[in-house]
């Protein structure tokens, strides 16, 4: 067990009373972390506050040295991190050490970035001028996480914050309060002045709300559900600063009377059940055409059938428990929900304590909660459609626009969908799961604020502002 406390002005500070157990494991108490109140964010975002004009003075090359230092200090810890990551949220040992690799690769990526050219030169009409643009910080930004990636989305939040100049206070989520903490101690360790950074864990409604409504706090970066994400939006426009959000995602997957079937299935199933569907990017609604449907659906549910639940630190697990009892409550509802409206689920097991069997329900109607509503684990609906230009249509009749895929062997329906599909990220003979970090990433409609992205080099737009700079020759 491990106190995770919160981190203020360089200090670890506050009374660790919430504990957090093992989903696999309820005996296994992985941590106790402090619950923030108002006075404990106000402290983080003035300490944030004073720290940020001296960080900014340093150059982008010396900010970006720190991350990456930060990098190397991960990267030896790199297995004691991902056994912690496994413990407080369940997913697979493998997952977990691919998701401390992605924050050590986001660290050096955005470390990097400080040597890479942050204006850009432009040609001036007046004679004797020229011309350049300049990108400031916006000063002090919150950043809201959650449970899902504990430690790869604050990282691909924070990096291009810091590098670019920014003082950070973030609220993570309650269930993972020690990955969060290993990355602020790998920064501090590699010499982030005191008050850069400051960690707050606490309950969204408090912590949470007294960060997004805080007024010298210049930007809100948000990942979580959509009715909590518009929520924070409308407060962070009411006072006129600014907001990223990306928030829920009903990904869709199209599969053509042309795929290989057995590649299809794998491919939905990698999406689908990886990560307990625990991923705003996971499949959770595929459109199969006539010629398939049948030796399709047969071929998806032997990969469900396939996966070993369990302890996520056990070889041989490949999937992991649900994260919580509210979460785990959520799935059990929508699967009961879809037996009872009669929906061809071949065997439904009950979960064992936080383990929960992939389930693949046929037959589903497009307008069904279990298409149109978010579940958030290893459920897939399968709904039958007449063809390409039925699917493509069904696919993009969603709320959400986050990802979605296609899988094909005809180039023409695959560039067609790619053009067509009113989502942020394309998939095809993919897994709509899965993202490269250099690669901007973000949805569409109720997915996403859909003007930010974030990742890849484009990431920093968000935690700066461009200044246009005159300089005349002629004095």
């Amino acid at each position: 067990m491990t106190n995770a406390q919160n981190l203020i002005g360089g200090a670890w500070v506050g009374d660790p009373i919430i504990e957090r157990r093992n989903p696999a494991n309820p005996d296994d108490v992985v941590a106790i972390a402090p619950s923030a109140s108002a006075a404990d964010v106000h402290d983080a975002v003035a300490a944030a506050t004073d720290a940020q004009p001296g960080w900014a003075a340093l150059t982008a090359v010396q900010r970006g040295a720190i991350l990456m230092d930060a990098a190397d200090l991960l990267r030896r810890r790199h297995e004691e991190i991902a056994t912690d990551l496994t413990r407080e949220e369940g997913k697979t040992r493998a997952e977990a050490m691919g998701e401390v690799r992605r924050a050590i690769d986001v660290l050096r990526f955005f470390g990097s970035a400080g040597w890479r050219p942050s204006g850009e030169t432009l040609p001036s009409t007046m004679p004797n001028t020229s011309v350049h643009t300049r990108r400031e910080p916006l000063g002090v930004v919150g950043l809201v996480t959650p449970w899902n990636f504990p430690i790869a989305i604050p990282a691909w939040k924070m990096a291009p914050a810091l590098v670019s100049g920014n003082a950070v206070v973030i609220k993570p989520a309650e269930l993972t309060p020690l990955s969060i903490n290993h990355l602020a101690t790998a920064l501090i360790d590699a010499g982030l002045p005191a008050g850069v950074l400051n960690v707050v864990h606490g309950s969204g409604s408090l912590a949470g709300d007294a960060l997004v409504r805080h007024q010298e706090v210049a930007a809100v970066s948000f990942t979580g559900s959509t009715g909590v994400g518009m929520a924070i939006r409308d407060v962070v426009n009411a006072r006129n600063a600014r907001v990223q959000l990306e928030m829920g995602g009903k990904n869709a997957y199209l599969v053509l009377d042309d795929a290989d079937v057995e590649a299809a299935a794998a491919t939905v199933a990698a999406g689908a059940f990886s990560l307990t569907g625990q991923a705003c990017t996971a499949t959770s609604r595929v459109y199969v055409t006539p010629g398939v449907r049948e030796v399709f659906v047969k071929a998806l549910r032997e990969k469900a059938g396939a996966v070993k639940s369990g302890n996520g630190l056990d070889p041989g697990t490949t999937m992991g428990p649900v994260v919580s009892d509210a979460q785990l409550a959520k799935d059990v509802t929508a699967i009961h929900a879809a037996v009872e409206a009669g929906f061809d689920a071949g065997e439904v097991t009950e979960p064992k304590g936080q383990f929960l069997a992939p389930v693949v329900f046929s037959g589903v109607p497009h307008d069904h909660p279990l298409v149109t509503r978010e579940v958030f684990g290893p459920v897939v609906g399968v709904i039958d459609v007449a063809d390409y230009q039925e699917g493509l249509n069904l696919v993009n009749d969603s709320p959400y626009g986050l990802t979605a895929g296609i899988c094909t062997r005809d180039l023409g329906k695959a560039y067609d969908f790619a053009a067509r599909v009113r989502v942020g990220v394309v998939k095809i003979n993919r897994p709509t799961t899965g993202l490269d970090l250099n690669v901007p990433f973000g949805g569409v409609r109720d997915s996403s604020t859909n003007t930010f992205r974030e990742q890849g080099e484009r990431a920093v737009d968000f935690y700066t502002w461009t200044k246009s700079v005159y300089i005349g020759h002629d004095l």
